[in-house]
């Protein structure tokens, strides 16, 4: 089978609920919890301070995730250009999939711990890291569908309306976990 010739859809729908099933596995081994620890299920939780966040179907940072479809899409279009979509898509799932464990690692939750805005974080349930796998390749699948300039819009769009509700974003998540800046964390906390 070469790079290029495109997989059945059962194939990558198959790959896609390994992936998953594994990240889900692997999240619960480390001790992340399935769901919320008020054994509620809910679509959406809107408040970043809640101990809800992060640990419900969809939050805030679900959009993030979105925007980690597109990127996953434009690099692997850019480093494989004639590898099919398919394998492109099951590349990003297990990109996506990686990233979920390791930012539910001790190391990670600490760094984020450092972040004003994320003091109490604890990590995610393993149903919100799930759906941020989901949000990520709905972006992906989005991105290969949606003209350039409209990827780019969608982005900026998702970055601004992100910092201006909850003072965090992509962009500022990055930042604050690679070289955390007092700057950006009194902004955060509103002062």
């Amino acid at each position: 089978m070469t790079l290029s010739k495109p997989i059945p859809a059962r194939i990558i729908v198959a790959i896609a609920i390994s992936v998953v099933v594994l990240q889900s596995s692997v999240l619960w081994t480390m001790g992340q919890p399935p769901i919320s620890a008020s054994d509620t299920i809910r679509l959406w939780i809107g408040d970043i301070s809640s101990a809800e966040n992060s640990q419900q179907l969809t939050d805030w940072y679900t959009f993030t995730h979105v925007l980690h479809g597109f990127a996953f899409y434009g690099l692997l279009w850019l480093i494989a250009p004639g590898m099919s979509f398919g394998l492109r898509l099951a590349i990003a799932i297990g990109i996506e999939a990686g990233w979920e464990i390791v930012e539910n690692s001790p190391f990670i939750i600490e760094r984020y711990r450092q972040s004003a805005i994320a003091r109490g974080y604890f990590g995610d349930s393993v149903i919100n890291s799930v759906f941020d796998t989901l949000a990520a390749t709905a972006g992906f699948v989005l991105a290969r569908v949606l003209p350039v300039w409209a990827i780019v819009a969608i982005a900026l769009a998702v970055e601004l309306s992100l910092a201006l509700a909850i003072r965090d974003g992509l962009t500022l998540n990055l930042i604050q976990l690679i070289a955390p800046s007092d700057a950006i964390s009194r902004w955060q906390m509103g002062r």
